[in-house]
């Protein structure tokens, strides 16, 4: 209406790479709080709530034919891997697929004993973070005034391209 890009549109920004899609522990999807709390795992979760989200995880019944395309659950599984696993434990997992022997309760032990080191750093540093309540107040402060001066920034140019005047 006033011929402006004063708000542009938003758009996803990485830092020059592809971004990485976590999918859900529910089949489909991805990972997010959004979609609902058993389906995503957190960095602050404790080992044992990593561990009871990820036994939940969503299987089939299994391979019926050698070298069978994924199901999408089970692909989310490999997928869930392939970002905390090694190598070699993943390679093991795909031929145990694809060889009909594979035992989802053993893979998804696998995948939640990986998880658990992979989010082990973030939940220490986030629990030793959470303990110190200057530190948060002060990071509060300082966004919240950042926050203020960014706003009243773009109140202005708003009000401007408008044509309101200063009150």
């Amino acid at each position: 209406m006033y011929k402006t890009d004063l708000f542009p549109e938003p758009f996803a920004f990485n830092y020059g790479t592809n971004l990485v899609k976590i999918p859900g522990l529910d089949g489909s999807g991805k990972m997010g709080k959004s979609e609902g709390e058993g389906n995503a795992v957190f960095l602050a979760d404790a080992p044992e709530v990593i561990r009871k989200k990820v036994m939940r995880a969503v299987t089939d019944s299994g391979p019926t034919t050698e070298n069978q395309p994924k199901a999408e659950a089970i692909q989310n599984i490999f997928s869930l891997m392939d970002v905390v696993s090694k190598e070699d434990t993943i390679k093991f997992f795909n031929e145990q697929y694809n060889t009909m022997k594979i035992r989802y309760g053993d893979m998804k032990k696998q995948l939640a004993e990986d998880m658990v080191s992979f989010t082990t750093p973030f939940r220490e540093k986030i629990n030793e973070l959470l303990k110190d309540d200057a530190f948060i107040h002060k990071v509060a402060k300082q966004g919240a005034e950042k926050a203020r001066e960014s706003a009243a920034k773009t109140l202005s140019e708003a009000r401007k391209v408008i044509g309101f005047r200063h009150f």
